[in-house]
């Protein structure tokens, strides 16, 4: 099995007509203002995941400023993962600096089948992740319900780039010492936090926490999955497109092209995520 734990999917009417969500919201303006940043639709997953062999996806979301497209997308992924039920695996966001409005939303979108909460974007949403007081609520909620929580990370140092945002591995520690039994993916391979992983404690904090690779070959060159593999462990990687920023053949040749024994392979490329789901 392969699963995508990173592929985000829009309505067909944004993707048709961005304009005015790119008027009203933060995020989706910081992400999605070139017109050459592609947004893809449900139906057109599938179609390429078809063509790559990917059985399942989690359709994510991405953090909307404003509340009411946060519910808007969240309602497409939910009726898109009921549409492909065994295909796609339905995570929804918040924004949760909008405080009750923000836990009604995690509530409603559980009872409704969403197995995560994510991509948050705080520092488009404008919060920082270690704030335990804006956080609090939101997490009780989601751990309430056995909901994962998928953040986008970035890295401290190098090159910049539209999205790379302030979400570096000091915040993110804080974060997920803020709420050890939380289960966390921390996108984009964590910004480089497995690579603190060397440091025991640090490794300790980590134990319920995952890392996708997302966007990887935009970061990092091919090295980083056995480096991360030789900091903790190949059962800690997820493998995730960031689709449609990233194609299937060019991060499944990364990963074919690097002479892993086939049981870790296997877990790096589905395994692990089938786990986690528990799939």
């Amino acid at each position: 099995m392969i699963i995508d734990f990173h592929a985000h999917i829009f309505p067909p009417h944004i993707q048709a007509n961005r304009a005015p969500y790119l008027a009203r919201d933060h995020t989706f303006s910081h992400l999605y203002s070139d017109p050459k940043a592609r947004l893809s639709t449900a139906d057109e997953l599938v179609e390429k995941m078809d063509a790559w062999g990917i059985q399942v996806a989690v359709t994510v979301n991405m953090g909307w400023s404003v509340h009411e497209f946060c519910v808007e997308t969240n309602d497409y992924i939910l009726e898109s993962a009921r549409r492909f039920p065994d295909r796609l695996v339905p995570f929804c966001v918040v924004n949760p600096a909008l405080g009750d409005r923000a836990v009604e939303e995690v509530e409603r979108c559980a009872m409704l089948g969403a197995r995560g909460i994510g991509e948050l974007h705080s520092y488009a949403q404008g919060y920082r992740l270690d704030d335990s007081k804006v956080m609090g609520p939101v997490m009780e909620v989601a751990q309430r319900h056995g909901l994962i929580v998928l953040t986008h990370s970035s890295e401290p140092v190098g090159h910049d780039y539209p999205g790379k945002g302030t979400v570096t591995p000091e915040q993110l520690s804080g974060f997920i010492n803020d709420f050890p039994d939380a289960t966390i993916v921390c996108a984009h391979w964590g910004g480089g936090l497995p690579f603190y992983a060397l440091m025991p404690e640090v490794r300790e904090s980590l134990k319920n926490v995952y890392f996708d690779t997302a966007a990887s070959p935009f970061l990092y060159t091919s090295q980083v999955f056995p480096t991360v593999v030789a900091a903790i462990g190949h059962e800690k990687i997820l493998f995730g497109t960031d689709y449609p920023l990233i194609s299937y053949k060019r991060l499944l040749g990364q990963v074919d092209g690097l002479g892993w024994p086939q049981h870790v392979k296997d877990g790096v490329l589905g395994g692990n995520g089938a786990r986690l789901l528990g799939l």
